[in-house]
């Protein structure tokens, strides 16, 4: 049977399948309606097919299919223009319009958009965009519901339909397989899903192509490679396919052959091997070693004596450096392009103060970068000189999606310092070199021995391993408290040492648990009683980072854990179930995708004023952009709409319409990898059994070095001494060294040499 009315309450709504309980007014009466609803919002009229049926709750209609049916009422009309579906219009505005057109109104809207420059303040500009909004959502609600069957989500879908537009429908129904070239998030399992219900056959040339490129991505995503020697990209693509490897040979190198021909993916011998690279990260790589040849080569001659200066420095900060640090600041000084690494303690941050200012004695325009907004934070505090992300330095376009700092319009700086490099992937580091003028002094700070970036490409181990850029190595420990551990045992653990565990320091503390049950157990109360009432502070002080997202031990039942007893469910806390996540008002969250278009504000203080992204007004700042590790709390969530509103650490604040929602994840529990460039007061690491693969000593030590008061392992000894023992590093595919290598000798040429 059907039914149609208005929506006029959402009872219960979970974003990642769409499964939704709302209150429809049917024939007058509120009626409860249980089922698949892909878009929702308070004033929405829907016709419904189903069936009613008999509950312990009383009276509910099931819904089997529905179509959306716009409302012909003044208040239908009033409730739908103001629900927050139409950007640009709200509650105020939405009145505004329909006082003034009555039922007519979205007829105007649609054929005669002029006519709402008629309502105070919509100029014509802001008339075609309500116009565009309006038309363009009863597009988008179709595919939407056409793609709900698929199990593609509303974000998804919306991803899809600004990409292919009134296309869409008819890009799914000829190749599905399209999504996986041109949408992020969209894999190859998605599209195959489809193409199998639509009668694609399995040989088809489309599923082929979309599986050689999901290989190439998923190798770039999962292992950080840049390329895969051609016998492994077929054997990966025939088991992906499911296809005999020895059959459709031919098939497969047709294939690879026409995306080489198209210029999607490069395909070359190099070393004795055919490999077959995404053409971005070839370029990439190839790009960044041109830059580095020539920023090294450019200012080769180029020396400074600066040891009046270094003792200056010296007797102003009461210290005297050890030659190694002397000798890095040199390098710095004196070469285009240099890298500083060493561990914790061994005198990075002091190293970057004298450079600074000897680099201000030389009237340099610096820039302090790192790749999170909390190292740029770190290293503002540190050094007490302004810092920035990478992504915010070079400005991004959000109209293009390009950054406005690029080769044709460079950074206006003549020295570029950039700590925790070990984080930056081929792609960020090829947007930051490209926007660097060839007189400008590139200095990287690192720990080599730190996991490498989370993208991919291996770039801080590559640059060090070429041995054509200058490298400065730090292995002596200044930094060093009495009765300390966390740095000693820092490079004990990254030495294959076992640390010193005997609970005799400070800050530096071992649990013996054996279950994991036991593990976990230990681990919540530590963060929700223990420490803080031995050290006097919040239980969001105390940071867990866990090896593995799932099991016991995992992040994910980690987090429902803490925020069972940091955060509990409350009549007086409005919650969103997303996915596998419940998120509540209170709750601390980490932002695990850079976001460029999300909007921000924060009240004003002191910014970096070549931050182009930002506006003051009044007494807030606004500006655009929310990045991969950001972490926040939960200030407010809409119990109607679902906006949920997010204060992250450093006073900017976002509002997330409810598609945005799942980019966030709870963040009581973190993996490691998503710590890099952090630092927390407390850090608690649960000692496990698990994966070689995973679990070895660069994540240990990474984990270890996180910490600035406190670290407490909780586990097996026998696990711990297993994961320090364990050097296998994944060795990642990338062509960036040997690229430097050739550049440098290239550039030689050129300029004479």
């Amino acid at each position: 049977m059907q039914i149609e009315g208005e929506i006029t309450g959402i009872i219960f709504r979970n974003e990642s399948n769409s499964y939704t309980v709302a209150k429809l007014l049917y024939n007058g009466i509120e009626t409860v309606v249980v089922g698949k609803i892909y878009t929702i919002a308070v004033g929405e009229r829907l016709k419904l097919t189903g069936e009613f049926s008999s509950t312990r709750y009383g009276n509910q209609f099931n819904i089997e299919s529905y179509e959306i049916v716009y409302p012909t009422s003044v208040n239908g009309i009033k409730k739908f223009l103001g629900s927050g579906l139409i950007k640009g219009v709200g509650a105020v505005t939405a009145k505004q319009i329909v006082d003034k057109f009555g039922r007519e109104t979205l007829d105007i809207i649609e054929f005669q958009p002029n006519k709402l420059t008629e309502i105070p303040r919509i100029s014509e500009k802001k008339a075609l965009a309500i116009h565009d909004n309006v038309v363009g959502l009863k597009q988008v609600q179709s595919i939407i519901i056409h793609l709900g069957q698929f199990d593609i989500s509303v974000n998804m879908a919306l991803k899809i339909y600004e990409v292919f537009k009134e296309e869409t429908l008819k890009v799914i129904q000829t190749n599905p397989f399209s999504l996986v070239e041109h949408i992020d998030g969209i894999g190859f399992a998605t599209a195959d899903k489809i193409a199998s219900k639509i009668g694609i056959d399995e040989n088809s040339e489309y599923r082929i192509r979309a599986g050689v490129l999901h290989c190439l991505k998923e190798a770039s995503e999962k292992n950080g490679h840049t390329f895969l020697p051609y016998d492994t990209l077929i054997n990966n693509v025939a088991k992906l396919l499911n296809l005999d490897e020895v059959e459709n040979n031919n098939l497969f190198e047709n294939v690879i052959n026409t995306l080489a021909m198209e210029k999607i993916i490069a395909k070359f011998f190099h070393k004795y091997t055919t490999i077959v690279a995404l053409s971005k990260f070839n370029y990439y790589e190839h790009s960044v070693a041109d830059k580095l040849a020539l920023l090294c080569i450019s200012q080769e001659e180029e020396y400074f004596n600066i040891d009046d200066e270094i003792n200056h420095f010296e007797i102003i900060n009461k210290i005297t450096f050890h030659n190694e640090q002397i000798e890095a600041i040199k390098t710095a000084i004196n070469s285009g392009v240099c890298v500083i690494t060493g561990g914790p303690g061994t005198g990075k941050t002091t190293i970057i103060k004298c450079i600074l200012s000897i680099l201000d004695k030389q009237n340099k325009q610096t820039a302090l970068l790192a790749p999170t907004g909390r190292a740029s934070k770190r290293m503002s505090l540190a050094t007490g000189k302004e810092a920035s992300t990478i992504h915010r330095a070079l400005a991004m376009d959000f109209a293009t999606k390009n950054f406005i700092f690029n080769e044709k319009n460079p950074l206006p700086y003549n020295a570029i310092i950039i700590d925790e490099f070990s984080m930056v992937d081929i792609s960020l580091a090829y947007n930051l070199l490209k926007a660097i003028t060839r007189d400008c002094k590139v200095i990287i700070v690192g720990d080599k021995d730190q996991l490498p970036s989370v993208g991919a490409g291996n770039v801080l181990a590559d640059i060090i391993e070429s041995e054509v850029v200058k490298v400065a190595y730090l292995t002596q420990i200044f930094r060093q408290e009495e009765n300390s551990l966390i740095i000693t045992n820092a490079h004990k653990i990254n030495q294959g040492e076992m640390p010193e565990i005997d609970n005799n320091s400070k800050d530096f503390f071992f649990e013996n648990k054996i279950e994991l049950e036991e593990i976990k157990n230990s681990i919540v109360s530590l963060v929700t009683k223990r420490l803080p009432q031995f050290l006097n502070i919040s239980p969001t002080q105390i940071q867990v980072l866990a090896p593995l997202k799932i099991g016991i031990c995992g992040i994910e039942n980690l987090n429902r854990e803490l925020q069972e007893k940091i955060n509990p469910a409350s009549m007086f806390k409005p919650e969103l179930e997303v996915g596998k996540n419940v998120f509540r008002q209170g709750d601390k969250v980490m932002q695990t995708t850079n976001n460029y278009n999300i909007e921000w504000r924060k009240n004003n203080i002191s910014m970096n004023q070549n931050d182009i992204n930002i506006t003051n007004f009044h007494n807030n700042i606004q500006g655009q952009g929310v990045y991969n590790g950001d972490i926040g709390y939960i200030r407010e969530i809409n119990r109607q709409n679902g906006e949920t509103v997010v204060e992250f650490e450093d006073g900017r604040e976002c509002v997330y319409p409810r598609t945005e929602i799942s980019q966030l994840s709870l963040a009581y529990a973190i993996t490691i990898h998503k710590s890099q460039g952090s630092e927390f007061d407390v850090v608690i690491i649960p000692s496990i059994a698990g994966p070689s693969l995973i679990l070895n000593r660069n994540l240990i030590y990474t984990a270890v070095t996180r910490a600035k008061k406190m670290v407490v392992i909780v586990g097996e000894k026998k696990n711990l001494k297993r994961m320090i023992s364990n050097k296998f590093l994944l060795k990642r595919n990338t062509l960036l060294k040997d690229y430097i290598k050739e550049s440098f000798e290239k550039a030689k040429i050129l300029f004479g040499e």
